[in-house]
């Protein structure tokens, strides 16, 4: 295939050539574990929005470019019941198609060609997707264990981090299901205060915190000046395939995303924005349900898997266990072993950044009963530990 400069510099998306595909898998029954899909129905109250919305001719139509204000007053609205975090409507909140668009289209909007963005390691794929588009230079900010995946910016080097003018961030974490605390938040919101560095935040997971609720980035004194987050309703709300998402935040990044979008999205679809206000007002306590569903989930996994001494990283965060490979195999070796012998598909963690290497990455949004059957087959495998 033939494509340009630009777009051979971008490696192929791991998801967008996997999903799909024909596997080559053992006797057993697939069980795929590898996709981050919420495996329950999108709320009744959204779907009847929707089949109404569909009806009203207005939404046949062409819309605002950026939003009907009833939608972004439910996103002022969701933020403040939810975080107690003000939002001016008209100035603070992007619409998005999928929290991907905005997640790869921000470079575009906040960085220079040759500029420094900071990218976690292990972290989401796409986020480098954006910063080759813009022309940018990405740089490895590493995330240990041991530091609970929470980033030492003194860990970078210096003269990279001088030329940094973005970096990305994601808690609860895909795919290591680390969380961040108030107070990290808070630290990183001073250090760059008053600097050229901004910061995004992807917050798609928000709804899952197992221990405590997740904060905001925007909680942070200060943190309109520095950052932007990016919302999802894909998970917290069974509507990853509506592909409806917003980013909240700085002023100057939402009008360069805003901007982008004036001349790329030309306005979401009217029942798309129906739809999504009838999600945002179930708000926190449907969210909490959500949450319930994953921690029960959680717990019985990291029982049993204690249990067993199958060692992986504490899942505090998020809808996906982070699970060390046995000794001898990497993440791609052990995801092929476990297709062959047991049927199960997980993600290798080697898409995710070399120090993801030694991890295969396990979703939880499956149903309960599949989920046991995953671990009744992986502890027939517990002697490769």
């Amino acid at each position: 295939m033939k494509y340009t400069d630009i777009l051979n510099e971008i490696p192929d998306s791991y998801f967008g050539k996997t999903m799909g595909r024909k596997l080559e898998i053992g006797e057993k029954p697939l069980i795929n574990m590898a996709v981050g899909i919420p495996d329950k129905p999108a709320p009744v109250e959204v779907i009847a929005a929707m089949q109404q919305a569909i009806t009203d001719p207005t939404n046949n139509k062409y819309g605002v470019f950026r939003g009907k204000e009833a939608f972004r007053s439910a996103i002022q609205t969701f933020y403040k019941e939810t975080y107690g975090v003000e939002l001016n409507k008209d100035e603070e909140i992007c619409i998005l198609y999928g929290t991907k668009n905005g997640l790869v289209h921000l470079p575009l909007c906040t960085i220079n060609p040759g500029d420094g963005v900071l990218l976690p390691d292990p972290g989401y794929t796409d986020y480098l997707a954006g910063v080759i588009l813009a022309r940018g230079e990405h740089y490895d900010l590493p995330l240990y264990e041991e530091k609970h995946y929470l980033p030492d910016f003194d860990d970078v080097d210096a003269a990279e981090l001088a030329r940094t003018k973005l970096i990305y961030l994601n808690y609860p974490s895909n795919p290591t299901g680390a969380v961040a605390t108030r107070a990290f938040f808070d630290a990183a919101v001073e250090r760059f205060r008053g600097t050229e560095t901004k910061i995004v935040h992807d917050f798609a997971y928000a709804a899952f915190g197992f221990n405590q609720k997740n904060p905001s980035i925007l909680q942070s004194p200060g943190a309109k000046e520095v950052a932007v987050e990016i919302y999802s309703l894909s998970k917290g709300f069974n509507m990853s395939g509506f592909r409806v998402g917003f980013a909240v935040g700085n002023k100057e990044m939402i009008a360069g995303l805003n901007k982008l979008q004036d001349h790329t999205q030309v306005g979401m679809w009217g029942a798309l924005q129906d739809a999504s206000i009838a999600a945002l007002e179930l708000g926190q306590p449907f969210l909490d349900e959500q949450n319930e569903l994953f921690r029960k989930r959680r717990n019985k996994v990291m029982g049993i898997l204690t249990e067993n001494a199958i060692p992986f990283s504490p899942l505090e965060g998020g809808i996906f266990l982070w699970l060390k490979t046995p000794e001898g195999y990497d993440g791609e070796a052990f995801v092929d072993y476990l297709l062959q012998e047991q049927s199960l598909l997980v993600t290798p963690g080697i898409p995710f950044g070399e120090r993801g290497r030694n991890y295969v990455r396990v979703s939880l949004a499956v149903e309960d009963s599949l989920l046991d059957t995953f671990l009744e087959r992986l502890l027939e495998e517990k002697d490769l530990y």
